[in-house]
């Protein structure tokens, strides 16, 4: 089944290498200033949900995580710990796998943001999520660390979302294509239906934005997202 995005023709013309590489440049600069401008406007947030994930739970505020990234290199990810201290993420793998061979709905489980429709899954996935880490899910800022991602260039702010490596060992050869670009905050599946989607629809938008990204394309999917994210759509 193919995915059908939202964004316009004329949002998403494809770019040429000249284009690619004048937008990386220009996107590696916009990516610092913005990123450092939101830390900055977000850094009482930021500092009242460390305070609030210390306290409702033992363990550390912040949760780090190997991601796959552009070619395929791994690095660090960082968000706010949402989970206990003790979580086994072998229901997870087992979740993941099952959506890449279609035997699941919903490719939000493949971030572990929301764990998807099935019930026993949800089940498992709600014994192992805080209070505070439920609440900080559901307004996704357990995302908000990942702008320092983006800063040490690991990231950037539109892009596929990055894969865990269990993730990838079931990814057939095409899939790899979405590691053409960097991974993003947010990117054309998210503001396209996100868990309406399936994983394999997912990747296919994934792959649309990486052969057609350029800077119009960027900012429709920035100005779309605090409106989902608001709206919560796609995200149950």
């Amino acid at each position: 089944m193919e995915a059908h995005s939202e964004l316009t023709q004329s949002e998403a013309l494809p770019a040429s290498s000249w284009q690619r590489r004048s937008l990386g440049a220009l996107q590696r600069l916009f990516d610092i200033a913005f990123a450092l401008t939101l830390i900055a406007l977000f850094s009482p947030i930021l500092i009242g949900v460390a305070l609030a994930v210390r306290i409702d739970s033992r363990g550390p505020s912040f949760f780090r995580q190997r991601r796959v990234g552009y070619r395929e290199k791994e690095f660090t990810l960082y968000k706010f710990r949402s989970m206990r201290v003790d979580a086994d993420p072998q229901g997870h793998q087992e979740y993941v796998t099952a959506l890449i061979k279609g035997e699941g709905t919903n490719p939000n489980g493949a971030d572990g943001a929301e764990g998807g429709r099935e019930n026993l899954y949800k089940l498992a996935v709600d014994n192992r999520i805080t209070g505070v880490g439920r609440w900080i899910r559901k307004w996704s800022l357990d995302e908000l660390p990942q702008l320092f991602n983006v800063v040490r260039g690991d990231m950037t702010l539109v892009g596929p979302r990055p894969a865990i490596p269990y993730e990838v060992a079931e990814y057939p050869s095409w899939y790899r294509e979405r590691f053409s670009v960097k991974p993003g905050l947010t990117g054309y599946w998210q503001v396209s239906g996100r868990s309406e989607r399936t994983y394999e629809e997912m990747v296919r938008l994934d792959i649309e934005y990486a052969q057609r990204r350029n800077l119009g394309l960027d900012l429709s999917i920035l100005l779309k997202t605090p409106w989902v994210v608001l709206s919560r759509k796609g995200a149950e």
